[in-house]
């Protein structure tokens, strides 16, 4: 059953990212088996994020097409990072023109509790161009996930995807 579960999930991508499957984003996390009751657990982005109703209503309908009996838990706790990205939305979201976040964990780890970030400064690389000279215009980009940049190599904008 487990299996049939996340086969019948593999399709859903990211409704503000669609060329990232929720797997790939992180946000799909875990597909559990308590008692007698299969569940599905998906963690937003952060919080506040609008795309969850959407994401969650996804998830409910595969199921619900495949034939599959489970509930849709949001789990909040452990928070999200973008550490639980794959390597293969990292090259997504830079195909797609959206640069990758760098890690938010410096020493590996993403299980540490930590009340407050550090803001570092890394070498945002432009989507298109691959210049590393590139600018913050904006902390918030087309979502609260995202910053606007703007690449002085190309002279294009684009979003890059926070880390946290």
């Amino acid at each position: 059953m487990e299996q049939a579960i996340w086969q019948c999930l593999a399709p859903l991508s990211d409704p503000e990212i669609p060329v990232v499957s929720l797997r790939d984003m992180g946000i799909l996390r875990e597909v559990r088996q308590v008692q007698s009751e299969w569940q599905v657990v998906i963690t937003p982005t952060y919080s506040g994020c609008p795309a969850m109703d959407q994401i969650e209503a996804d998830v409910r309908h595969a199921l619900q097409q495949a034939g599959l009996n489970a509930q849709v838990i949001i789990q909040l706790a452990p928070a999200w990072t973008t550490d639980w990205m794959t390597l293969l939305a990292h090259q997504q979201l830079r195909d797609y023109g959206i640069a990758p976040p760098c890690s938010s964990a410096p020493d590996g780890h993403t299980h540490k509790l930590r009340f407050v970030r550090q803001r570092t400064t890394h070498s945002v690389a432009c989507p298109r161009c691959g210049s590393s000279q590139t600018t913050e215009v904006s902390h918030f980009g087309s979502t609260a996930c995202k910053a606007l940049y703007k690449c002085l190599s190309c002279l294009e904008p684009f979003d890059h995807f926070k880390p946290h």
